[in-house]
């Protein structure tokens, strides 16, 4: 079940404890990329709050919004770049995107095979996406009163099998949101400090989302039938394969009667 578009502006925007989880997972998008210059950008989910800085580093930006979630007008300063999308069929072409961000969508659908397939569909070749879902571990997945704590929360070990299956292979991993989903002003201004401790101390068991880079990859369809293999020629071909050549004794015979004659 996909979280309406409105509660998650209301979330991102208007709360302190929005504007944490914006900064704490930009943090880590900046890590994965840091030169992001050129090529199609694209998000799937509610990725809008976090492509933001690297929008006017790529070439085209575009925000795919879930049908059950709904969208708005993106950014509010330019023209819109938002776009209600079904979750197997996104309106984008083949191998068009360099950059993807899924966020907000995976652990909330129904089909996320159906999702990946479309990820690795629209992924150029060598095309990089990252993941963020809820961490399975983490306290954020334990509290319904941010958009962590709805859907399936997932493990490493569960996304990098789940990305494997839809050949998308696992090229890196980090995570975010270390400091509590509280909305007390201790833990707010404690923000920075419990992300910044997180990360020094890799405590990943305990961080509000997992992030996992992946790339495209296309293997090679796999030949079919098996090929015949003969160790030894047929028996009975056995004279025009190996000529076998006739007994002394009847060369001898041969002999004796020309001499005969």
């Amino acid at each position: 079940m996909h979280l309406d578009v409105i509660e998650l502006r209301r979330f991102y925007y208007r709360t302190p404890l929005g504007r944490v989880a914006q900064m704490a997972i930009r943090g880590a998008l900046d890590a994965h990329w840091p030169e992001m210059r050129g090529g199609n950008l694209a998000s799937f989910g509610f990725g809008q709050p976090f492509i933001r800085p690297f929008r006017r580093k790529a070439q085209r930006a575009v925000g795919l919004m879930p049908a059950e979630m709904g969208a708005f007008h993106w950014p509010v300063d330019g023209a819109n770049l938002s776009v209600l999308a079904d979750g197997r069929r996104w309106p984008l072409a083949t191998g068009f995107v360099d950059r993807l961000l899924i966020v907000h969508a995976l652990e909330n659908s129904e089909r996320p095979g159906s999702l990946l397939a479309e990820a690795h569909r629209v992924l150029a070749p060598g095309g990089r996406a990252l993941i963020i879902v809820p961490n399975r571990t983490g306290l954020w997945a334990r509290r319904e009163a941010n958009p962590f704590g709805h859907g399936r929360p997932y493990s490493f070990s569960q996304l990098e099998r789940l990305l494997r299956d839809h050949q998308l292979e696992p090229v890196g991993h980090s995570a975010a949101l270390y400091a509590p989903p509280s909305q007390r002003r201790f833990w707010i201004r404690m923000a920075r400090t419990a992300e910044a401790v997180g990360r020094r101390l890799d405590a990943r068991r305990l961080a509000g989302v997992i992030i996992v880079e992946a790339v495209k990859t296309a293997y090679a369809a796999p030949r079919t039938g098996a090929p015949a293999t003969m160790k030894t020629p047929l028996e009975v071909l056995g004279g025009i394969v190996r000529p076998a050549p006739k007994p002394a004794a009847s060369r001898f015979r041969n002999r004796r009667w020309r001499r005969s004659g």
